[in-house]
Order: structure tokens, then sequence, then C-alpha cells
């Protein structure tokens, strides 16, 4: 289901949050920490766009190997693709079923979204953990990848743990946010 994105005019829906309090401030300081992390994104984006199209023109120009660019590319793509899930998240833009939204009364589609929300929770702490316990396994072992560059696992691991920690604290702030009154807001 479109949100209307691509219309024309179109910016996504800051979440709403409360005047004052803990989750307020909360809210704001993770806010500003995900708008920081999008920011070192961009520019690994930028990074991994350059070292690809460097590894091109030298092997197939100069006909010299290129043994660490690809490696260098992914694992910039990978804390691109991990560290920006919390501000997709904090702008709902994740994939979402609305199919229901318009059919339950307004009271029942709160209630969806909170256990939707709830349910991603759980879901992405259990991958964090996960995410954890493979970035502690990989530093305490000296994990490399196989190519002869051989850079440690413990970088795109760490990213990953990283990543996935901010995207549990913004699905929880979330969670947080439809038990704070409106009135609050």
């Amino acid at each position: 289901m479109s949100h209307g994105f691509e219309l024309e005019g179109h910016t996504p829906a800051a979440p709403v949050l409360p005047a004052r309090g803990a989750v307020a401030l909360a809210g704001r300081a993770l806010g500003f920490l995900n708008r920081s992390v999008l920011g070192v994104s961009m520019l690994a984006l930028l990074g991994a766009c350059g070292i690809l199209t460097s590894s091109v023109f030298l092997r197939y120009f100069l006909h010299e190997p290129t043994d660490w660019q690809d490696e260098a590319a992914v694992f910039l793509l990978v804390g691109a693709t991990f560290l920006c899930g919390a501000h997709v998240q904090g702008q709902r833009g994740h994939i979402g079923i609305e199919a229901l939204a318009g059919l339950l009364p307004p009271v029942l589609d709160r209630v969806r979204r909170l256990f939707c929300d709830l349910a991603s929770a759980a879901f992405c702490a259990f991958f964090c953990w996960k995410s954890w316990t493979l970035f502690h396994e990989a530093y305490v072992d000296g994990q490399t990848t196989s190519s002869s560059w051989a850079p440690p696992l413990a970088i795109p691991y760490g990213l990953m743990s990283v990543g996935m920690t901010l995207l549990v604290l913004q699905l929880l702030l979330q969670v947080a946010l439809h038990f704070v009154r409106e009135d609050k807001r």
C-alpha cells in the first residue's frame, strides 16, 4: 500500500512527541542521533560508490588486481543499511501492512499498531542480541574474512549490532508513545 511518498510535496510525518518528560527527552535524543547517523551513512554510501568505481577503473582499464575494494564497499553498505534502520522506522518508513487501517475503528487500529510495534520490538530485540553475540565472537576470536586482505569481521558485526540497537530503541520509543496521553503531546 502506498503512503503517498511518491506524490509531489509529500514529506514523511515526524513522530508526535510529548512536550516534556522522559519520553520527550528520549525521543529528541534518539532523533538527533538518528539524523547524525544518517549523515555519516550518506558519506559511507558515497565512499562505497567511489571505491567500486575505482575498482572498475583499476581492473578493466589498468589491468590491476583489486583485493580489498569489494569487501570495503560491502562493509560500508552494511553499516549504512543497518545504521539507518532506526531513522527509517522513526519516520514509519518501513514496509507496513495498512490494509486493515481503514477498515478498523480507531480504537482497534491503535491496538493493532501497538501489537505491531510490540511484535517488531520483540523480533528486533532478538536479532539485536544475536548481532551482539556475533560481534563478541568475532572480536574475541579475531575472526577475519577469507580474502587476502582479511579485514576483521568485528567491523560489520559491530555496525550491525549498533544499528539493531538503535532500531530497538526506536521501536521501544514508539511503544512508549502509545501510552502517553493525547493531552501531553
